[in-house]
Order: C-alpha cells, then structure tokens, then sequence
C-alpha cells in the first residue's frame, strides 16, 4: 500500500473516506440486520408458543413455524450479506464504516440469532435430556464468543493498513464463516423439525449435536481454509465438472430440502477440515533442518 497523507482523500483513514455512507451496500446491510433482528423475534415467540398450559400457538403460529420462520430469516440475512459486499465492490464503494457496520449485523444475524436458537430448541433447557439442560446456555455462548471473535479477527486481516499479497486478500477464508456457522445451526433445526414426531431420533441426535456445536465454534476460530464465492460473478468461467456438479447440489436441495441442505452445510465444514489435513501431512513429512537424517 503507498504510504499516503493523514489529510489525502485517498487515504481509507482519511475521516471522510472512512466514515462514508454507501446508500446500497449499507441498505443490505440494514436488510441483514433487520432478518437477524427478526429471527431473534420468532426465536421468542417460539419459546412462548411452547410455555405449558397454553394453547400451542402465538399469534396463530406453532412453535415449529415460528422456528422455521427464524431459520427462513437467517438465510435471507445471509443473502442480505452476500449482497451488500457485491454492490460495494462492484460500484468501487468500499469504506471502513460499511465494514464495521457490516460485521456489527452479522453478529447479530449470524452469532446471537443461531446461538439463541441452538438454546431454545437444540439445547432446551426445559426439554431433552437432562443434563444438556445445565449446559445449553454455555454451548450457545460459546458459539456466540467464536463467532464475535471471528468477525473481529476478519476486520483486523482485511484492514486496509496491513499489507496483504494478493494470493491471499480474496481466494479463501481463514477459519469457517460466520454466515456458513449459522446455517449449519440453521439446516440442523430444519431436520430436526422433521423428526418432530419420531422421538427416539430426536434423542440420538440430542447426543451427538453439543458436540457438533462445539466443533463449529472451534473452526471458526481455527485457522483452517476454506473457499470463498467472493470471486464468482457474471463474468466467471468454469470448467465442465465444477458446473454440473453445482448443478447437481442444486437439483439434490431442491428434491430433498432438508436432509439435502444439511448434508451440503456439513460438507462445506469437514471439507475445510480434510483440505487442511491433507496440506498439513506432505509438510510432517519434510525432515527439519538440523536433522541429522536430512539430506
């Protein structure tokens, strides 16, 4: 980056340049933080549709459509998300206070909006079995806390002041995305509303997801890659394969929705994880240097 001015115009600290209000991008952000808002709100009444002695509704709605109004919410903040990014790029209208703004509704969004509902419906804590009950709240916070950090360590590595080859500005993710967390939360509460009324599989599923929301809160942190649509627009090409194999995760969404979602969320995750293994096992193999066995 060259050096310029505190006064330069051009400088994104310049007070002016970074506090610049971009009427589009900062409208889909707003999008974004009013579905995040709004899950939050269905998460709520969700809680008071499901209070003993009442009818089994609030305001019309049972407790699993307030449910799947908040995950319906969660992923039309995450389209609101991927938007508001393009349009600032695109338009060269890209500021310091649409970053921070930006991160600020994902944490809502994307961090208190999921974590709530993790509490209230995966890790009740008047339902399911009883020892999740005393934990929930903890597994749902740390949820939270990765994903706050996570946007916080995100802000810090995109700051215009560091210097970043460009090998690694836009190509991939440095740990798992908060928007890709909160929709595995997101699919998870989808099958499982499925299996509303199949009771021994809601419990199988009641031991191993603690576990699973705990390994997502890890790998936001973590320091593991994974790909980035940054780069996908109108003007991208492909090969055969990736297309019809795009194609084809498409087609399986919409035959099978829920279990097909869910399974396309926790194959993004674990294929971060297998990338990253296996780039990692070539250089276990490399001899140190002051090893006496190196060539």
């Amino acid at each position: 980056m060259p050096n310029l001015r505190k006064d330069d115009p051009a400088n994104p600290y310049h007070v002016a340049q970074a506090s610049r209000i971009y009427f589009l991008p900062n409208l889909m952000t707003a999008g974004n933080l009013l579905c995040g808002f709004m899950s939050v709100v269905s998460c709520i009444h969700a809680r008071l549709a499901e209070l003993p002695g009442g009818p089994g509704e609030y305001l019309g709605m049972s407790a699993p459509d307030h449910y799947r109004l908040a995950v319906y919410l969660i992923l039309g903040a995450a389209a609101f998300d991927a938007l508001d990014g393009r349009l600032a790029r695109m338009g060269g209208r890209e500021s310091l206070f649409g970053a921070e703004f930006d991160s600020l509704a994902d944490v809502v969004s994307f961090g208190v909006a999921p974590a709530l509902m993790m509490f209230f419906f995966i890790l009740s804590p008047t339902q399911g079995i009883v020892w999740f009950r005393k934990i929930g709240w903890c597994v749902g916070f740390i949820y939270l806390l990765c994903a706050a950090m996570r946007l916080a360590r995100f802000n810090v590595l995109t700051n215009p002041l560091l210097h970043q080859s460009g090998k690694d500005s836009n190509k991939d993710f440095v740990g798992l995305p908060v928007p890709a967390a909160a929709a595995t939360v997101a699919a998870m509460v989808l099958f499982l509303l499925q299996l509303a009324d199949q009771d021994k599989a809601l419990k199988a599923w009641a031991l191993v997801l603690p576990f699973l929301m705990l390994l997502v809160a890890l790998l936001m942190m973590s320091t593991f890659r994974y790909p980035s649509g940054k780069q996908i627009d109108l003007q991208t090409k492909t090969r055969t394969r990736p297309f019809v194999g795009g194609l084809a995760i498409i087609l399986m969404i919409v035959m099978f929705k829920e279990v097909a979602f869910l399974l396309v969320c926790l194959g993004y995750i674990f294929f971060g994880v297998a990338r990253h293994l296996r780039r990692a096992r070539p250089a276990l193999r490399v001899p140190a240097a002051d090893d006496p066995r190196a060539p």
